[in-house]
């Protein structure tokens, strides 16, 4: 299947192939068959591995801190796994800590951030190597309503310039976050289309906080 520009939210329940679906496109899975391209970079081809894994960013559920190093070291050592020189990944480790909001912390141990800052983090990391399409494997679990805000916030400030396929059990805001909505279920895409699209699918009458899950429960049937 193909992703298009801008920001996508992957819904479906447990067990539907999402994290799935982001392992593979993150190349820390290789399908079975077929390909995962980006702008005709192969995945699968060994010889353009590197460069795919440069294109793309990834979040998963569990970011960890690095306990010896600050989180500007994290973030500039993870650019440097990708690839870049020592010395680009700490100059692009400052502007990718600012895009998160986090600039003011860079000289603290990233094992004293709280988890909404450690997933503020991760993205840097995704952001210093200036991946082109940064996936995010249910970034908001765990974080209180305060913490989901800001992230959800960080997300829309970001979306002009990098693309995002965001994983999550969340509905609310999708209007004023995403571009697209993709449902999944049993392994498969039930549906696949803009917002507006995928909120029309709601019954009729339905109260306009709840068309998103009320959208959602249609296409998913039988989830307990």
């Amino acid at each position: 299947m193909d992703f298009s520009e801008g920001c996508t939210v992957l819904l479906g329940p447990n067990g539907a192939g999402k994290s799935t679906l982001l392992s593979l496109g993150a190349s820390a899975l290789t399908p079975a068959s077929g390909h995962v391209t980006l702008r005709r970079v192969d995945s699968v081809r060994r010889r353009d591995r590197r460069a795919f894994r440069q294109k793309v960013g990834w979040l998963p559920q569990d970011v960890r801190a690095i306990p010896a190093l600050t989180v500007r070291e994290q973030a500039a050592y993870v650019g440097w796994l990708k690839g870049l020189s020592k010395r680009d990944a700490w100059d692009r480790s400052s502007k990718a800590l600012a895009q998160v909001r986090l600039a003011d912390l860079g000289g603290r141990k990233s094992h004293e951030l709280s988890g909404g800052q450690l997933r503020r983090l991760g993205i840097a990391q995704t952001l210093v190597h200036q991946a082109e399409v940064v996936l995010l494997d249910e970034p908001t679990a765990g974080l209180d309503p305060v913490q989901r805000g800001v992230f959800r916030d960080l997300l829309a400030d970001l979306s002009g310039s990098v693309h995002f396929i965001v994983s999550t059990h969340q509905t609310e805001d999708l209007a004023d976050i995403y571009d697209t909505v993709v449902v999944f279920d049993r392994g498969q895409p039930v549906f696949r289309g803009p917002v507006a699209e995928f909120l029309s699918t709601a019954p009729v009458g339905t109260v306009y906080e709840r068309r998103a899950e009320s959208a959602y429960r249609g296409l998913v049937r039988g989830e307990i």
